[in-house]
């Protein structure tokens, strides 16, 4: 029996989304340890993850409207189980080789509340700064679902910007809480939290597309609009990155937090209402068991860059570097399937199991 009939791999009930994760887990990778084209090319794919995330998480659970306290303990054990056994290995071993074991520092990385702090340099693992976006959005998942539902989306959403507003307030203290609004708007849910609200309008409209059965249509409109304007607006990245980050803020913050989530969102309807050859190549098998196992990838392949590929396997690919950037994404690639195999989903069907809480269905 193969990993891909064990693991459901490509039944997912959106796999083109899947596929989504596998290439923007890859493009964060390269563009941590980038390829040597002779000019420089940066972009910046997270909001792709936070758009999925918001997605995910009200089309599960807004049926159930999280709000009796059977409810929110499974969405919350489901949460615990899927995000935090992975993070606390990888977080465990980057404590062990830092030697470092301050109480707060080992406070702050373990309940993932690291970068609600300016202080970036007690984030022992580089890329979970944006666990700690996720966690907030999950946190408070329950109650914008609930606004929702008793209210409206667009009510829900002023909820979301009188946070923003709040957590800007807040920035402006003269303590290392969030900080400042630069900080609030690039590293806080707070920021990004359009991205979130896009995925959840998403997922608003594709249950009422569900409802009515009328979930798939025909051509390739939303695809193709949805692909245009996500690669326009990463031109427009590459473009700003190009000058110095300190002078571009603004520019940035618009684009990334408040223009990129609109055709990601876009293109994400299309992937899972249209029927394309994008979305079948990112339904594929190979694609899907990346997707899955993205999350490890994701977390783990800043640590192996910093403390295996630069310092050790660098000095046997002399001459041939683009050939060391690959080696080095197989190694995590494999290193990050064997977490998932061994390690990640064992783990998650045992502490759902161990609790009781309610198996959450597998969309992407």
């Amino acid at each position: 029996m193969s990993i891909l009939s064990i693991f459901n791999i490509g039944k997912e009930r959106y796999p083109a989304l899947t596929g989504v994760r596998a290439i923007g887990a890859a493009a964060v990778f390269f563009s941590h340890l980038p390829f040597l084209l002779g000019f420089r090319f940066t972009v910046d794919v997270i909001v792709l993850f936070f758009v999925l995330s918001g997605f995910l998480i009200v089309y599960i659970y807004y049926r159930e409207a999280p709000g009796s306290s059977l409810s929110l303990f499974s969405y919350f054990v489901n949460r615990f189980a899927r995000i935090y056994p992975v993070y606390f290995l990888i977080v465990s071993i980057a404590i062990w080789h830092n030697h470092d074991f301050r109480p707060l520092l080992l406070f702050k990385n373990y309940t993932l509340t690291h970068a609600l702090f300016h202080n970036m340099k007690d984030v022992l693992v580089q890329p979970s700064w944006s666990l700690t976006v996720e966690e907030c959005f999950y946190l408070l998942a329950p109650l914008i679902m609930l606004l929702i539902r008793k209210f409206n989306y667009f009510i829900s959403l002023a909820f979301g910007v009188g946070m923003l507003l709040l957590a800007i307030l807040i920035s402006v203290a003269p303590f290392s809480f969030l900080h400042t609004p630069t900080f609030v708007f690039t590293t806080t849910f707070f920021g990004y939290f359009f991205a979130f609200y896009a995925g959840a309008w998403l997922a608003l409209h594709i249950l009422k597309k569900e409802e009515a059965g009328r979930v798939k249509r025909k051509g390739i409109t939303y695809t193709l609009i949805g692909s245009v304007g996500t690669l326009i607006a990463l031109a427009a990245q590459v473009y700003i990155y190009r000058f110095p980050v300190s002078q571009n803020i603004p520019a940035l913050v618009g684009v990334n937090n408040f223009v990129l989530p609109v055709p990601v969102t876009i293109l994400y309807f299309g992937l899972i209402t249209e029927n394309t050859l994008l979305a079948r190549v990112l339904s594929g098998k190979l694609l899907g068991l990346l997707g899955r196992t993205s999350y490890a990838f994701y977390l783990l392949h800043q640590l192996f860059i910093d403390l295996i590929a630069l310092p050790y396997l660098s000095k046997y690919f002399e001459g041939h570097y683009n050939l060391f950037v690959i080696v080095s994404f197989i190694a995590v690639q494999i290193m990050a399937l064997l977490i998932f195999v061994f390690y990640e989903e064992p783990l998650n069907k045992f502490i759902r199991r161990r609790v009781g809480a309610k198996k959450q269905p597998r969309v992407v």
